[in-house]
């Protein structure tokens, strides 16, 4: 049972979410604006599905001011079809989303793709060169230091480590790092592989490889400890 947070201007849709998620056990809570969910709630919240189009404070307003504080999983639910649209509410902290009009199967498929990878453990690290993986404490190292990855960032990493030299396609990243057998939208993991690549190379480092035509690979060398 998870505690979810519902923002959407459209009453029929938040029914539509509540009715499905409250049947697979979860705790459904419903906006209509942002200004009804109080810091406490969000903090509080175990997954939020925020909608981008709202009169008022807008969907990627809100995400952009509270994802410092608030540790769950945040996904878009929206029209929007302009991929800068999307790509841009990724890079505010979002971690995925799903577009309008979409089916109860897909609701909670994705709803419980995040909430697994929120509950996974994994009780060893992995070492490749000089980063550390660290898949009890979810957290990428580099010579010792953690480099701050959203919850997103970090799930498509430490599948990418996992696989080093293994070559990966957006499809394919999207299932292994959030377990949803479907179709990803290619350009939320573009955008999510550009904000860890510009992480890695301040670093000084890029070890994330593109195949042209096929997808991504992290650089082989790997050494589990």
């Amino acid at each position: 049972m998870a505690y979810i947070l519902a923002v959407d201007d459209e009453p029929e849709i938040l029914a539509f979410i509540k009715t499905a998620l409250e049947r697979e056990g979860h705790v459904v809570q419903t906006a209509t604006a942002t200004a009804e969910i109080s810091p406490e709630k969000a903090r509080f919240a175990d997954l939020i599905l925020l909608d981008v189009m709202m009169p008022g404070e807008d969907g990627f307003s809100y995400c952009g001011r509270i994802r410092d504080t608030v540790d769950c999983p945040i996904l878009f639910v929206t029209a929007r079809t302009d991929e800068n649209d999307l790509v841009h509410g990724l890079g505010l902290g979002a971690d995925d989303y799903i577009q309008k009009p979409f089916t109860v199967a897909e609701l909670r498929a994705r709803v419980a793709a995040h909430l697994r990878r929120e509950t996974r453990g994994h009780p060893h690290t992995l070492r490749i060169g000089e980063f550390l993986l660290d898949l009890s404490g979810k957290q990428v190292l580099f010579r010792d230091t953690a480099i701050v990855f959203t919850k997103s960032e970090y799930a498509i990493c430490s599948s990418l480590m996992e696989n080093a030299g293994q070559v990966f396609s957006k499809n394919q990243i999207y299932e292994a790092a959030f377990g949803f057998e479907g179709e990803s939208d290619e350009s939320a993991i573009v955008e999510h592989i550009k904000n860890i690549r510009a992480k890695l190379k301040a670093c000084g480092v890029e070890p994330i490889e593109t195949v042209w035509g096929i997808g991504y690979r992290w650089k082989r060398e790997k050494q589990s400890i």
